[in-house]
């Protein structure tokens, strides 16, 4: 049986298939790259032990992870991408030359028993942040916090759905929401306006006959004429009330 187990696996590879059936190939891995990672108040090592523990515990299954060195030699390449391009749309170079889809921006600072560390995702189609995660331990270990945030950046690469979502409509699907809740309460103030507009005129209206009809009857008063013309005031508000 392992003879013939072994016979398979060479017919697989002499085949140029690979010889592990739930492994995807490298086209259907996510293709994440460490681009940048710093740190502060502690060694400069750590920059390559944060690596390798990544290396170690992501699943290669599922991610096709490209460590610092080889995203350099990758980018030397290119002649639109600098070391200062870590965010916007300068790392659209990066997804052209790389493949990759999402890099990795890390932090690890700390000193004494107080350690912190701010992992990042962002998008090389976009240049925008698609996740993050930051903690700060006030006492633990630097290894501590570098496992934690090795555990960190996993569980946001699991989070992250295959298809990633689009920005663009997104945007369009929010300002039409804003558009519209803009219109509803427009719609509500015109209404509350037409309303108080009515109520003005109809009372400036009764108010004014009033006046009238005491300044006619009771000899011309001089207060009923003053009432009539605060009437027709009253009136003369809700008419301009409802013009606008």
């Amino acid at each position: 049986m392992a003879v013939a187990a072994a016979m398979l696996l060479g017919s697989a590879a002499a085949d140029g298939k690979d010889p592990i059936p739930d492994r995807p190939p490298p086209e259907q891995r996510r293709m994440v790259g460490i681009l940048d990672v710093r740190v502060d108040g502690v060694s400069a090592e750590l920059k390559a032990k944060f690596e390798q523990q990544l290396e170690q515990q992501l699943d290669t299954n599922q991610y096709w992870l490209s460590n610092r060195a080889q995203m350099r030699e990758r980018m030397k390449f290119s002649n639109k991408w600098t070391e200062g391009c870590l965010v916007g749309e300068c790392l659209a170079d990066v997804r052209t030359q790389t493949r990759a889809e999402l890099v990795l921006l890390a932090a690890l600072s700390g000193s004494g028993t107080s350690f912190g560390y701010v992992v990042t995702l962002v998008r090389t189609d976009t240049g925008r942040v698609l996740a993050q995660k930051a903690e700060r331990c006030d006492v633990c270990t630097v290894n501590e916090a570098m496992t934690e945030a090795t555990l960190a950046t996993i569980a946001l690469l699991s989070e992250i759905p295959n298809q990633l979502p689009d920005d663009a409509a997104l945007r369009a699907t929010a300002l039409k929401t804003l558009v519209a809740v803009n219109k509803r309460e427009l719609d509500v103030g015109r209404r509350r306006q037409r309303k108080i507009g009515i109520a003005l005129a109809v009372s400036g209206l009764a108010v004014g006959l009033g006046g009238a009809a005491a300044y006619l009857l009771a000899d011309h008063p001089a207060w009923a004429l003053g009432v009539a013309a605060g009437g027709g005031g009253l009136a003369a508000g809700g008419v301009v009330v409802l013009t606008f």
